[in-house]
């Protein structure tokens, strides 16, 4: 990490990465010719040296297909794992037995380290799919069990998850990626007041991942991400924001240690202790696992 970014404490919390292996979890949202890079199997072996170069001590994994079964496999690996502390799962939100699935998620191999549960929103063609009472009680469920809610979500979607927010001031979200903002062209006005929105709720936190995937060109740089980024600062506030590095999707325009360090230039005027809570505590302090 450069310019001495490093945060005090035990070390950087990763708060959003995957892991999958595709003979046993089929990734068909992976196109071989226009994703490449990603094409292949990804597990904890890949992720730990380089982890270790950037100084993550600790990593919440999160699902990427809509499966229990993967969520289940994904707490064996944080379960046999020092590195992957917490699991972001999956569960059927609109099933009548939302609390049943997260208790056998729970009694499984591992269930001691999930944290919280997600679903791709951002795929859904309803557009008030957050808005629906079945959706609902199901997230409402999940915040009931302890649990955090990760919003994945696209910036039109915004408006959309600021509502259930809300609505739901008893559940804990997370608002992965900033929302996916369109970055390296024109600021994206209607974003940066969506996510104001959506970060007026106290319930909410975000995640500082999924950028570099976003920027409108192929040479990126972090000038690109600093609009974003402080934006959220603005709105979140460093004690509600979080340290992400999308892996290995971010190899599709980053390689890890070149995001890390982008998104420390990008926080330079930080002081140490608002460093360590975007690299580190806020992650901790949201994604309650034991295994801290």
């Amino acid at each position: 990490m450069t310019g001495g970014q490093n945060p005090a404490g035990p070390g950087i919390v990763d708060a959003h990465h995957h892991l999958w292996v595709r003979a046993r979890h089929p990734q068909p949202w992976i196109d071989p010719s226009t994703m490449a890079a990603i094409s292949r199997d990804f597990e904890v072996v890949d992720l730990a040296p380089l982890a270790r170069t950037a100084g993550v001590t600790g990593t919440v994994v999160v699902q990427s297909i809509a499966s229990v079964a993967e969520t289940v496999e994904l707490l064996g690996v944080a379960a046999d794992s020092t590195l992957v502390r917490g699991v972001v799962g999956w569960v059927d939100l609109t099933a009548a037995d939302v609390a049943d699935q997260l208790d056998r998620l729970r009694a499984a191999r591992g269930g001691d380290r999930l944290v919280g549960i997600r679903h791709l929103v951002q795929a859904e063609t309803d557009p008030a799919y957050l808005d629906r009472s079945d959706v609902r009680r199901g997230i409402a469920a999940v915040g009931a069990a302890g649990l955090v809610f990760d919003l994945l979500v696209r910036e039109h979607q915004l408006a959309m998850a600021t509502r259930l927010a809300h609505d739901l001031p008893e559940v804990r979200f997370v608002l992965d990626h900033l929302g996916k903002p369109t970055l390296g062209g024109a600021d994206p006005v209607d974003w940066a007041r969506d996510l104001r929105a959506l970060a007026a709720s106290p319930n909410t936190t975000a995640k500082l991942s999924g950028l570099v995937t976003e920027v409108r060109r192929t040479h990126w740089t972090p000038e690109d991400l600093r609009p974003a980024v402080a934006t959220a600062l603005d709105a979140f506030g460093p004690d509600r924001l979080m340290f992400g590095s999308d892996w290995p999707v971010c190899l599709l325009a980053s390689s890890y240690q070149r995001w890390v360090d982008a998104l420390a230039e990008t926080l330079g005027d930080l002081g140490a202790v608002e460093r360590e809570l975007v690299w580190a505590e806020t992650a901790r302090r949201v994604y309650r696992s034991g295994a801290w």
